[in-house]
């Protein structure tokens, strides 16, 4: 029997979530610790400043008054008494295609499993309505993974996308990489009601790089997109420049 970790960042109560863990437990035993409250954009943020709260719903449901990576940090380190042989993160309620998985906190804390030593998965659903072909699509890959482990070569955070259809219409599941959006539009300014100005963000800009295989290519075309994400930030390709450029200008 597997032991599968959930968590998310719309909230103990978001449909997402609550759908997936109804589905998982078909393939074993479902933890379920997320933030007691909507945590979108939190990214791979920690609660240093005050020490989490916690409130336990259920024997393996519990809410957490902290941001995504603290869920999953507090279920590894402290809560569960043994590592799950899985983190999945979501579902998210909305894409998380491109530029977002750098602000999303569903892709942070399946970051933060895999920070921990557990092989995760971030999906996201790009709608509303079709929880439950998330919640599948996610079934099927887990079940293929138990089937035949990921070389460790291979392993990253798998970030999956999945269109908002009926599990049948679905077009195809397609290996993605990231692409891109525009720069973000102009904030939207408002005043409250004493005259002072508030500031609210504008929608992502629009898409820059959806050409064929990125994840935007293959949502447009009615596909599931699997895209496998790293950690390692360093810029391998610029390090011999950066070296030569530093020589050049004699930095000591």
């Amino acid at each position: 029997m597997m032991r599968i970790l959930i968590s998310n960042d719309d909230g103990i109560f978001a449909e997402g979530i609550n759908t997936l863990a109804e589905v998982l437990s078909e393939l074993g035993e479902v933890t379920v610790v997320a933030p007691d409250r909507n945590r979108s954009g939190a990214s791979n943020s920690l609660t240093i400043d005050y020490p989490l709260r916690i409130r336990q719903q259920s024997d393996n449901k519990v809410a957490v008054q902290g941001t995504p990576v603290d869920c999953v940090h507090f279920a590894l380190t402290e809560w569960l008494d043994n590592l799950p042989d899985i983190v999945v993160a979501g579902i998210n309620h909305g894409a998380n295609l491109g530029d977002d998985v750098l602000y999303s906190g569903t892709v942070a804390a399946a970051t933060e499993g895999y920070f921990l030593g557990v092989p995760a998965i971030a999906v996201s659903l790009v709608g509303d309505t079709h929880f439950d072909t998330a919640a599948q699509v996610v079934k099927i890959l887990i079940e293929k993974m138990v089937m035949q482990p990921l070389s460790t070569s291979t392993q990253k955070i798998i970030n999956v996308n999945v269109p908002d259809v009926p599990f049948d219409q679905l077009k195809g599941w397609k290996t993605t990489r990231l692409g891109a959006r525009h720069r973000a539009v102009s904030m939207i300014k408002k005043t409250d009601p004493r005259g002072n100005p508030l500031y609210w963000l504008g929608p992502p800009g629009d898409t820059q790089d959806a050409t064929e295989g990125t994840d935007f290519f293959a949502i447009e075309h009615g596909e599931v997109s699997i895209t496998p994400l790293q950690v390692d930030l360093t810029a391998h390709d610029a390090i011999v420049g950066l070296e030569s450029w530093m020589h050049a200008v004699e930095i000591r």
